[in-house]
């Protein structure tokens, strides 16, 4: 575990526009006046609080959780893994990951959804583990489709996964979401346009990973996360994570 102390503030040239008029919703939440910065607090600087005890067998298998086990969901069966480092790459180990996403169709079992393509009966679309003592974390799940959403006249999102890391401290937790290799929708995506580096993109893009993949089974994607470490990052207008 690592030490708790000050977060050292993160680069901002390297964030997402907040304003970008393409992505209309960014027009009303983007901050109008300039960001203030305070220095951390040891409710930041210390680590998060959560029954790691609860995770169930199936937590990390999205094909099986919804039903216990009962029946499997409907898809592309793949499995995401990868491993969560700090800024000076060591691993963060026994963090919670918690992951949501939408069915192979494109729809989340959510209650504001009302996409047309149908919900899998078989599918709730979301999962949690634990890193183990090197980092490493991976889920079994279906591969999400993408879905249109209320924009532009006709914006599609590309197939992504959203994940939750705690990491050591509240500062350092970091909300994100993956998209895969090869959607030709990334690059038309208005929110991922809001990245104004392509290398900064890319690293939101989990590569296809033959090696870890089971023949006659799932392709494997891997997605590796690096946190800031000390660096901290922004909550609204103020220093208190994400």
């Amino acid at each position: 575990m690592t030490e708790p102390g000050p977060l050292i503030p993160r680069k901002r040239d390297v964030h997402p526009l907040p304003y970008y008029p393409d992505y209309k919703t960014s027009v009303a939440r983007s901050p109008r006046l300039p960001l203030l910065s305070m220095e951390s607090t040891p409710s930041e600087e210390t680590g998060p609080v959560f029954g790691h005890d609860q995770l169930g067998p199936l937590d990390d298998n999205l094909i099986l959780n919804w039903t216990g086990g009962g029946a499997p969901a409907i898809g592309e069966r793949i499995l995401l893994h990868g491993r969560i480092v700090d800024e000076l790459n060591r691993p963060v180990p026994n963090t919670l990951v918690e992951i949501w996403q939408a069915n192979a169709g494109g729809r989340y079992r959510h209650k504001m959804d009302t996409y047309f393509a149908p919900l899998d009966p078989n599918f709730g679309g979301c999962g949690r583990t634990l890193t183990d003592d090197d980092g490493f974390y991976q889920f079994l799940t279906i591969r999400p489709g993408a879905y249109p959403w209320p924009n532009r006249g006709n914006d599609w999102r590309p197939m992504h996964i959203h994940l939750s890391i705690f990491g050591h401290a509240f500062g350092q937790r970091l909300i994100t979401q993956m998209y895969f290799e090869g959607d030709p929708l990334i690059d038309r995506c208005p929110i991922a346009a809001t990245i104004r580096s392509r290398h900064q993109l890319d690293r939101l893009v989990a590569p296809l990973d033959m090696a870890h993949s089971r023949p006659h089974d799932f392709l494997a994607y891997r997605f590796d996360i690096v946190l800031r470490g000390r660096r901290q990052t922004r909550f609204e207008n103020r220093l208190e994570g994400l």
